[in-house]
Formats: C-alpha cells, structure tokens, sequence
C-alpha cells in the first residue's frame, strides 16, 4: 500500500539514491548534501514528504515558501512505479501544505531537456512564463551533478 508522509532528514540517503537514478535531475554538491537538505527541512519541515511502498521510499517531493511564493524542487518516482499517480499525489500534497501556510501560487524550475519532466509538469498544470528570464548566481563554488 502507498503511504506519503513528511520528509525527514533520515530519508537523505533513500531520496538522494531516487535522485540520482532519475533522468534529468540537476543536483550540486552543496545544496543537495545532507547539510543542505537538513537546512531546507529545517526550514520547510511541513511541506516535503515521500512516497513509500512496502517501506521503500518511490517518490519525494521537497516545496518551501518565502512566506510570498511557494517553490517546488527535486520531485522524483522511481522509475518502476510511475504512472500510477504516485507523482500526483505527491504533488496534490504539498500544494495543499502551502495552500494550508497560505501560500497561493507556486512555481519550479525543470531542465529544457528533461523532457519526461516538462511532459509531467504541464500534466499538473503549471504553464511556461515566456515573459521572464530565470537569472541566478552562485555564491559558493558547486559542482553541478547533472543525472
């Protein structure tokens, strides 16, 4: 039976391993260490959670909100258990946890190439801003891991 429920740090090693099985997903050696994750479940501990099946975590999904805009990263299924709504439901949950912090749109970032992504993305509903340009700047040196 499928199970979501709150992210924990003790999920770290599970979820990095999904993260780095799935195509597409763009992870650094800083932000996306166990440090990096412990701060943002720190920070966010009521709006990123997991899938398990039979003890075994399938999907993560981690949402936090700059009390204005909530913003999604790293949603991820184990490839063997997709198309099942698992992501949905994923996605259905956390928005409903910002929705509950009063949070009243979102937005993500997803690779142009990551095809299955933008595919899943627009599945939800979430629509491409032409009108902007997504800047950012590095203030540690990182090492991107593109999977």
């Amino acid at each position: 039976m499928l199970k979501i429920r709150k992210m924990t740090l003790y999920d770290y090693d599970d979820v990095y391993n999904l993260w780095v099985s799935c195509v597409g997903m763009g992870l650094n050696n800083i932000d996306d260490s166990k440090d990096g994750i412990g701060r943002f479940l720190k920070r966010n501990p009521d709006t990123c959670f997991v899938s398990e099946y039979e003890n075994r975590v399938v999907g993560v999904i981690m949402a936090g909100n700059d009390g204005r805009r909530g913003y999604i990263y790293h949603t991820s299924v184990n490839s063997k258990y997709r198309n099942q709504g698992i992501g949905s439901k994923l996605v259905d949950t956390a928005i409903n946890a910002l929705k509950n912090q009063g949070i009243n749109k979102a937005a993500l970032v997803v690779f142009n190439k990551n095809e299955n992504g933008n595919a899943f993305w627009e599945k939800q509903g979430f629509t491409v801003r032409e009108d902007l340009v997504y800047r950012n700047k590095s203030l540690a040196e990182m090492i991107r891991i593109d999977t």
